[in-house]
């Protein structure tokens, strides 16, 4: 789509974005340390961190909204660190959907042509194709406010990609809407991305969102990038103990090193599939292990490695899955899902139980391992 009238989206089709070294401060405040990303031609990256993290910083870097203190933006080969945001191949979604509420929806879409001088059949045409895109057809003489927040979402969507940006930011686009719309925007937004094949970078911190549109993550926190990998790389095997606790549930069981790298817990010795190299033996450690890899059942049922027994405190069922909550012989409360069909039913809070861990799936690190390394790395980790 894209025309002569508009050329940047052609000069920069297919190109990546690239962060080099980037430092901000707000008030002697740093928000972003040093930081570096390279994304993919076309790909579906989604930023993913807490509060204050600074990930909507390191958005409206990109988009030329703020200027870094130091450091490059890059989008394809061309630099564009000091390039104003108006003549930068990006354009933003936010979570408000920011409408012109005296325009209908057509020219809502069209908007960003018109201003680019594209004639009136043209961009008019452009604005209905995009319409069609993200299935509001019939909706373009209706004004903003006749709409729902979910079709709004979606009016705003489409004007953002009417000037065929090279990379489309979306700042917790629907993090307005209830649950049911979002996650059926969700679908959308990936189908959309899949028949456009533009490159998109989604900051959110809802990590289902994160899990179910992204190529891959970037987990941020304090300025800095953690970890970054696909969705199940980045959960099976976190850089940390910070990345584990952050990421959905998790168990953590102090431990320590003892001779030569065994690991022990109070409640006995523990068989891991990931040690941490920097541990030493008589070091302090946790180790993680998630909900579906722990075991809760009867004494007898569960034989092998990392065994303890402890007793049942509570179970509670969530749809299809049964949660199982459990002492162990230390204290250490632990948490086990698994589908109700498997899970052992006829336990009650108090009963003795057998609790296990997967090996492959215990992880330990050192104790207190909240920060995140100075530069992040695209390699898989162990």
């Amino acid at each position: 789509m894209t025309t002569a009238a508009d050329p940047k989206g052609a000069r920069f089709q297919g190109r990546s974005v690239a962060l080099s070294g980037i430092n901000k401060s707000f008030s002697g405040r740093p928000v972003l340390t040093d930081l570096g990303l390279d994304v993919a031609p076309g790909e579906f990256l989604a930023v993913l961190g807490p509060s204050g993290s600074g990930k909507t910083t390191m958005m409206r870097i990109i988009a030329g909204f703020e200027s870094p203190d130091a450091g490059t933006v890059a989008i394809g080969d061309r630099d564009v660190t000091t390039l104003p945001a108006e003549r930068r191949p990006v354009n933003t979604v936010f979570q408000s959907y920011a409408l012109f509420p005296h325009l209908s929806v057509l020219d809502n879409v069209a908007f960003g042509p018109r201003m680019h001088g594209e004639a009136r059949a043209a961009r008019e045409r452009r604005a209905r194709d995009l319409l069609e895109l993200v299935q509001l057809p019939d909706q373009g003489t209706r004004m903003p406010a006749e709409l729902s927040g979910g079709m709004q979402q979606r009016v705003a969507l489409a004007r953002a990609l009417a000037n065929e940006p090279a990379v489309l930011l979306l700042d917790e686009p629907l993090g307005a809407l209830d649950r049911k719309l979002r996650e059926e925007l969700q679908r959308e937004l990936r189908r959309i991305h899949t028949e456009l094949g533009t490159t998109f970078i989604y900051v959110t911190h809802d990590q289902d969102e994160a899990f179910g549109l992204a190529d891959r993550l970037a987990l941020i926190r304090d300025g800095r990038f953690v970890q970054i990998g696909t969705p199940g790389d980045v959960y099976d095997h976190p850089a940390d103990a910070w990345v584990s606790a952050f990421l959905g549930a998790a168990n953590s069981v102090p431990v320590r090193v003892s001779g030569r790298g065994a690991i022990t817990s109070g409640a006995g010795p523990l068989v891991a599939g990931y040690v941490d190299a920097g541990l030493r033996d008589g070091d302090a450690a946790i180790a993680i292990i998630r909900p579906e890899a722990t075991h809760i059942a009867a004494p007898g049922a569960t034989a092998g490695q990392n065994r303890f027994d402890g007793r049942l405190i509570d179970r509670v069922a969530v749809g299809p899955s049964l949660r199982l909550r459990a002492r162990t012989s230390d204290g250490v409360t632990v948490e086990a899902v698994a589908p109700r069909t498997q899970a052992d039913a006829t336990l009650n809070p108090g009963d003795p139980v057998a609790i296990s861990f997967d090996p492959t799936a215990v992880r330990v690190y050192p104790a207190g391992n909240s920060h995140s390394p100075e530069r992040h790395s695209n390699a898989p980790l162990p």
